[in-house]
Order: structure tokens, then sequence, then C-alpha cells
């Protein structure tokens, strides 16, 4: 599996070494086989965190510290060269990083509330027994996550099926429930922020509703292998619910820390863009919301170590991400939105997803489907799959998620093309600013599907 790992590793960074050179020559670092070193060091640190799984936040932080020093003595950044130009670096990217600590640390709060309400243990009344209950529930994730944050809908899921399936959770299942929520956001723009991204660039929310022509196939195609792999593990255990007394305020806490997060995230992207990216609004707003329900019902503040140092090794690839070199993506086709789902599951979806905004020239629902959906492939691909695993810390393999959630690379891959048999590739030759301008041409061409 290891070798598996290789392989996978090497074929996402071809594109991204290619991106790169132009960006090497302007920075001046130094290059190995035409690869620049930075993104050597980084995929060291990928292949780290796969081969030490128990030890990922170690490696983590010694990756990121490592490329830090490397930029700042010999690289350069691309805002400018030694602490000063660490210093712009990070003033550009800590709103990103504030934001996604905070989310994730409070949505795992909200998970929590959402556990102890006592829902989880009523629901196998209304779900099926057999592999079929099993599916239905990835299909809430994905219900759940077209108008919630995805975290928060993989985290509601995993929470709901620690309770169903008795404590044992089987990893491929896991990666289904990550997989679900990454595609139930991949056609809302409320539901993952690559699309808000796309939103708040002045796409429309129309131009990335079609990549659930693709989600709803990947659903099935992982999530049917997945619940069938669950039931031959733990099968849904149908005692549960007889005597149970729903917490309503807990309830009403999850529905009012949820509602908070997307009120904000709407108010921010629609009337305040343009200061968007000047404070985490959206980070600040859950933390906001969760502080003055405390009188209500006490978070399970133990939970929150843990929690911790999973999302400071989330933070840590991300910032290892935004260090890379890459400044331009190859002219925008389907075969390269197709690659960029391969290669959001071991790079950041987010810078990947600005640079292809200021380029222009994609079809926004198949970038959407691809950058949303793909990080599924490793649990580290996303910021869904991170805060599971703090929930499931068995699942923090590489291997093991590859292994047992097989199907997800098989229905990402099956699902582009479906989208495209379906929708056809529709690049837009609008030119957008991933800070939020106006787009500077307004027009857009179609094209058909056999024009693949």
């Amino acid at each position: 599996m290891k070798r598996a790992f290789l392989l996978f590793l090497a074929l996402a960074l071809i594109p991204v070494t290619a991106w790169a050179e132009p960006a090497a020559a302007v920075a001046g670092g130094p290059s190995l086989f035409g690869i620049p070193l930075d993104f050597i060091l980084f995929a060291l640190v990928l292949l780290g965190v796969a081969l030490f799984s128990e030890n990922t936040l170690q490696v983590g932080l010694i990756g990121a510290t490592t490329i830090v020093l490397y930029k700042v003595f010999f690289a350069g950044f691309k805002y400018g060269t030694g602490l000063a130009g660490l210093g712009l670096h990070f003033q550009h990217e800590w709103v990103t990083l504030a934001n996604l600590f905070c989310l994730l640390m409070g949505f795992a709060l909200l998970s929590n509330h959402f556990e102890q309400s006592k829902v989880p243990e009523i629901l196998p009344r209304f779900i099926p027994g057999g592999w079929m209950g099993g599916f239905v529930l990835l299909a809430m994730v994905f219900v759940l996550s077209s108008f919630l944050d995805n975290i928060a809908a993989a985290l509601i899921g995993g929470a709901v099926a620690r309770t169903v399936f008795r404590g044992k959770v089987h990893i491929g299942y896991l990666a289904a429930i990550v997989a679900a929520s990454n595609a139930g956001g991949s056609g809302s723009v409320v539901g993952d922020t690559t699309t808000t991204m796309m939103w708040i660039a002045g796409i429309s929310p129309s131009a990335v509703f079609h990549a659930y022509a693709g989600a709803l196939i990947a659903l099935f195609i992982c999530g049917i292998p997945a619940a069938r792999q669950q039931d031959k593990y733990s099968p849904i255990s149908v005692s549960h619910g007889e005597s149970v007394q729903v917490d309503v305020a807990r309830v009403g806490l999850v529905a009012f820390i949820l509602v908070v997060a997307v009120v904000v995230n709407m108010v921010v992207n629609l009337k305040f863009n343009e200061i968007s990216d000047t404070f985490p609004f959206i980070g600040v707003g859950v933390w906001a919301a969760i502080l003055v329900s405390i009188p209500v019902r006490q978070p399970e503040w133990k939970i929150m170590p843990e929690t911790f140092k999973g999302s400071i090794f989330l933070l840590s690839l991300v910032l290892c991400a935004s260090l890379m070199p890459v400044e331009k993506l190859p002219t925008a086709s389907w075969p390269v939105a197709m690659g960029l789902g391969y290669v959001s599951a071991v790079f950041d979806n987010i810078p990947l997803t600005a640079l292809a905004i200021k380029q222009g020239g994609y079809d926004w629902g198949a970038l959407a489907y691809s950058v949303g959906f793909g990080g599924s492939m490793i649990w580290f691909g996303s910021s869904a799959g991170v805060a599971l695993t703090n929930m499931f810390p068995e699942a923090k393999s590489v291997g093991k998620w590859v292994k047992d959630g097989y199907h997800v690379t098989i229905a990402y891959t099956i699902g582009f093309f479906v989208l495209l048999a379906l929708v056809g590739w529709h690049p837009s030759t609008d030119r957008y600013h991933s800070d939020g301008g106006a787009p500077a041409v307004q027009s857009q061409t179609t094209t058909p599907a056999s024009g693949h």
C-alpha cells in the first residue's frame, strides 16, 4: 500500500511541478531536475504523513518549519524575500488560516452537542435496516452539506454513524462520509469554501449548480459499496431509540450555531466581500454563537485538546501549500479540471481555485466538482476529512484510507465523465478576480458535449 501511495503522490505532483517552473525562475530558488526544491520538500512532508500516521502533527509542523526557513533564506516568497516576505505572506494568508482553525474547533463542539442531544439514537426508527440504512445516512450528509459547511455536515454524519453503528465505523465508510459531504457542497455556493470563493468573485450560483450531475452519480458509486462494507463490519443497531429522551435545547443550539454560520457567510459575501479577506468573520461568528449559548448547555471542552492537534496539523499542510510557487495553471480544459481533482487530494484546493478564478476559461461546475470532491481521496485532502479523523483517529492512515476507500477514487473519476456526458464542457470567457472584483469581460461561450 505504501508503494501505491508513492505512485499516487508522484502522479498528483507531476502537473504541479510543471506549473511551478516559471514561478521558480522568478523567485530564484534552486531546483532539482527542473523541479523547484519547494515541491520536493512538500512531497517529503506528504510522504512523512503517509508513513508516520501516528505522528502526523509532528511531521506537519516540522515540514512547515523547514519549508518556511528554506523560503526565508534561499527561495523567497511571492510578495518579497526574507522575513519581510514572510510577513507579507502571512498578511495575505492569516484570514484563511484563522477561519479554518475556528471552524474546525467550533464545529467539533457543535457535533458533540448534536451527539449528546440523543437525536442520533432515535434515527434508527427512521432509517431502514441493512446496508440501505448506511446509504440513506450518506445521502443525508450530502443534503446537509448543500446548505451547511461541509465540515459540519461530515461531523454530524460521523456523530450519527458512531451511535447507530455502536462505535464501530469502517474506514471505507468514513471515507464515504467525507466524500458525501464534499459532493453535497460542490454544487452550492454556501456548501464549500471553493464554491464560496467563486461566488465572491462574481460567478453566478447557477454556474456551479450542474456540479451535482457528477456529484449525485459519485454518491451512488461510492455510497453503495461503503454502505455494504459497513453493514458487514457493524450493521445498524435497531435496538436503540426505544426510550430515548431528546435534549431539545441541544438541538436548538446546533440549529442556532449553524444558522449563524450560514447567515454570517452570506452577509459578508454579499454585502462586505471587499473586506472579507481582512478579518475571519465566519470563524469568529461561529465562536460568538458557541459562547453566547454556554448558559443553555455547556460544551464538552474535554474534546478540544485532540481537536486542536488535528486542526494545527491541517493548518500546517495548508501553510505548506500556500508557500508553493504555483503562479500559473495550464490552459483551462476539461482534462486539466479533472486533474485538479487528483491534485486536490494532496494539495490545498483553496490556492488552486484562486488561480483558476484569475485565469478564467473554466466550466465552473466541473471545476467545483473536481476541487471539491477530489480532496476526499485522502483523509487530509479536505478539511472535512481532517475534522472527521479527529473524531475517529484510527482513520489517520493514508494506506487504509486509499485501500478501504477505493470506491471514492472510482466514484470521482466516473462522476466527472458522467458530468461531461450529461452537461458538457461549457468554458466561461469571463475573467474574474479571486478577491471579489468584478469580471473584466461579461461573455460566455458554450461547447457541446461532443467537443471534449
